[in-house]
């Protein structure tokens, strides 16, 4: 899955803004909504964040974003081929199970 662009910046703090995701950017960087990603965090599924600040906002590092997909993509058989079960050699039956 290619990375989304970033969210175009609001405020005066571009470096900033381009380091650290709200919930609702992170959900939109990944092509998800808020919710399934606020219902993946709370499954502890979900990409790691951390609270900043005073009012402690739920923040995600784009790095840490991208890492995610990452380690999705290696953990899915389609996407891995060695644990596609496709591309493994079949087994052969034993002479038990031959025999009629």
């Amino acid at each position: 899955m290619p990375a989304r662009p970033l969210p175009a910046p609001t405020t005066s703090s571009t470096a900033v803004r381009a380091a650290f995701l709200t919930v609702k950017d992170a959900a939109d960087y990944l092509g998800l909504s808020p919710h399934t990603l606020y219902v993946w965090r709370h499954r502890r599924q979900a990409p790691p964040s951390f609270r900043m600040g005073p009012r402690g906002r739920v923040m995600y590092r784009v790095e840490a974003l991208d890492a995610w997909v990452s380690e999705q993509e290696q953990a899915d058989s389609r996407s891995n081929l060695a644990l596609n079960p496709l591309s493994v050699r079949p087994q052969e039956r034993s002479a038990r199970f031959t025999t009629a």
